[in-house]
């Protein structure tokens, strides 16, 4: 299997680097900090199944390169290795297009474990994160804490959509609802979390 590593952080890079290269049937002939660079190299090695992708990166991010590596290479498969583990994070890189999501603290046979089932059409996935999206799906264990258990399906959907950043006016276009109506759940997600800020809300949101 040939793999490339793209991570920013010198030392978790060399790690990967060296694991993979000491394993039988895996190649590693990309290890690099950056998409960009990624993007530069490849060109001299374009046969690569699987790259381990960082979320933050310098440059362009980890979900940002998704769509040019899905573009230009649409038959690579691509595990995001990352921190983090906050339902937008998680969202917008499989929304994005990847095959997978791992968190750093992973252990190698692990990810090793996880770049096989890729080979096999599975979707390897961190059980933290997998129970996030698993949650996400079901209102009745999304909402049991924190206060979430009293908001409504649409006070869901407003509070969502501050996590990705929207303001009132894009979240009543979103949602085909009024600007009012969108202030008036908004008060009252404050209410229910006990908030007095949108960032509270989201902050919030993202923990839970």
């Amino acid at each position: 299997m040939k793999i490339a590593i793209v991570e920013d952080h010198r030392i978790i890079r060399n790690g990967l680097e060296l694991y993979f290269k000491s394993i039988p049937d895996f190649n590693c002939d990309i290890a690099v900090e950056s998409v960009e660079d990624f993007l530069k190299c490849i060109v001299n090695s374009p046969e690569i199944d699987v790259v381990l992708l960082d979320i933050n990166l310098p440059g362009m991010t980890g979900i940002e390169g998704i769509h040019h590596i899905k573009h230009q290479y649409p038959n690579i498969s691509i595990i995001m290795l990352t921190i983090y583990k906050d339902e937008k994070h998680v969202f917008d890189a499989l929304k994005a297009g990847a095959d997978g999501y791992l968190l750093k603290n992973t252990p190698l046979k692990t990810i090793k474990k996880g770049l096989l089932q890729i080979l096999e059409e599975g979707a390897p996935i961190s059980p933290l994160v997998a129970k996030k999206v698993i949650n996400f799906f079901n209102p009745q264990k999304r909402n049991k804490k924190n206060g979430f258990e009293e908001l409504t399906a649409r006070e869901i959907e407003v509070l969502h959509a501050m996590s990705e950043g929207l303001a009132a006016k894009n979240i009543a276009d979103k949602l085909f609802v009024s600007i009012d109506t969108v202030r008036f759940h908004t008060k009252n997600i404050y209410k229910k979390l006990q908030v007095n800020s949108k960032l509270g809300a989201v902050k919030k949101y993202l923990i839970r």
